[in-house]
């Protein structure tokens, strides 16, 4: 699933769908000398989506949300992108940019690293530049790690600090709750912890690649596991607690995305999935059902 191919040309406009990722596995290795962190992790895209909208401009960059309290200046990360972008391209217009927000904000989806593909990928079809993948994942990776996964989608081992991208077999269809407490999680603060604790539950990455590739969906669930979860769970067992009603709800396994605070489960039953996520609505106000996109 690649985020090129999806999107579309109207005149002076292209439209592109920004997905939601969750991590599937999410292993960090250590810290670099550069002070970022080496992780090994598995990626997964959903159909959940924002819709982005790029239109040509003859100078400058604009960016307007249907969220009030986002940022629509430089500290966007869209709007970096295509400040990024047209300054690479050495192109002297600029570009008028929509969001529509789906995704939850500040939830561990990528939700604004793929806000970032999608400008990076519309703008290329806009102007006809012609930058290859790995050109446009060279662009992404200054803007965030998320940001090359976002362009190329579907299943991935993703290593390095994230930019470092194999694609894998594709996930059998399953479809996924996701539940958002009203927390707020420092990333920042998760790796300090991360890089202090010891005997934290590592996962089995190559289990997992294992058992996607032989579609086993019991042994998918049962390897679903984030080395960051016990951290963010310690200071918000509201973590734990999603998980424990995940379980009564009929979800095969379930586990928290990035560094939190959105636990999702999965189901191979959309009636079971359905029914977990109307009993998480009396609770929890930001709650998706979701399918696995590739």
């Amino acid at each position: 699933m690649r985020l090129y191919d999806d999107v579309v040309i109207n005149g002076e406009r292209a439209l592109a769908r920004s997905y939601a990722k969750v991590n599937l596995t999410l292993d960090v290795l250590g810290r670099l000398p550069n002070g970022y962190h080496e992780v090994k992790m598995i990626m997964q895209t959903l159909s959940l989506y924002d819709l982005v909208i790029v239109d040509k401009a003859e100078a400058g960059i604009s960016v307007t949300t249907n969220l009030k309290y986002l940022p629509s200046n430089e500290k966007n990360i869209a709007w970096q992108a295509a400040s990024l972008f047209l300054q690479t391209a050495g192109i002297q217009s600029g570009a008028k940019i929509l969001l529509h927000k789906n995704i939850p904000v500040a939830a561990g989806l990528a939700g604004g690293s793929g806000n970032a593909a999608a400008v990076l990928c519309a703008l290329d079809r806009l102007y006809n530049t012609g930058f290859s993948d790995a050109e446009l994942c060279q662009m992404g990776a200054k803007l965030g790690a998320d940001v090359p996964y976002c362009i190329m989608g579907g299943t991935q081992l993703a290593e390095g600090i994230g930019e470092r991208l194999t694609e894998l077999a594709p996930l059998p269809k399953l479809t996924f709750v996701l539940v958002k407490p009203p927390v707020s999680i420092s990333t920042a603060q998760i790796y300090e912890a991360i890089d202090s604790c010891e005997n934290l539950a590592h996962p089995d990455t190559d289990k997992m690649i294992k058992a996607i590739s032989k579609g086993n969906v019991s042994a998918i669930a049962s390897g679903l596991s984030n080395v960051m979860e016990a951290v963010t769970a310690t200071e918000n067992p509201v973590i734990y607690r999603i998980k424990e009603m995940l379980a009564e709800n009929g979800a095969l396994g379930s586990v928290m995305s990035g560094s939190g605070p959105t636990v999702f489960g999965i189901f191979d039953d959309y009636s079971k999935a359905k029914t977990a996520a109307d009993s998480f609505s009396n609770i929890y106000k930001e709650v998706y059902i979701a399918r696995s996109y590739n």
